[in-house]
Order: structure tokens, then C-alpha cells, then sequence
């Protein structure tokens, strides 16, 4: 897997939003882009949830033992 394959993920969902929301496209066009764009949410949420996942479980206290925080404690 690509170091940055979050980040291409999240550019072609942004490049496709901005396709829909300019109105340009047919029917047929915006439906697949649609689907192309729930895909990529998709991915983009999992790998989201995977790297808070990570850091709650790289928070140490200070003693050094583990710590499970929260993002929002941050």
C-alpha cells in the first residue's frame, strides 16, 4: 500500500465532489461519480478509525505505562 494512499483517496473525493456540485455532468456521469465518491468515504472513514485506533493505543502516561485516551482528551 502507498504511503500516501489516504491522502490520493482524499483528493479524488474532493476532485469528485467538486465534479458533482458543478452541475455539468449528465445523469449516468453523476451516479458513477457518486458511487465512486461513497467508495473513497468509505476507505477514507476505515483508515480514519484505524489511525485513531493507533494513537489510543500509543498513549503512554508519564510513568510509561499505557494509556487509553480519547482524541478529544488531546
Amino acid at each position: 500500500m502507498k504511503k500516501n494512499k489516504f491522502e490520493d483517496a482524499l483528493k479524488a473525493l474532493e476532485a469528485i465532489v467538486d465534479k458533482l456540485e458543478s452541475g455539468a455532468l449528465d445523469l449516468e456521469e453523476s451516479i458513477k461519480l457518486y458511487e465512486e465518491g461513497i467508495d473513497l468515504s468509505v476507505y477514507c472513514q476505515k483508515q480514519l478509525a484505524q489511525a485513531e485506533g493507533k494513537i489510543q493505543r500509543l498513549m503512554r502516561k508519564l510513568d510509561g505505562d499505557l494509556q487509553t485516551l480519547d482524541l478529544e482528551d488531546l
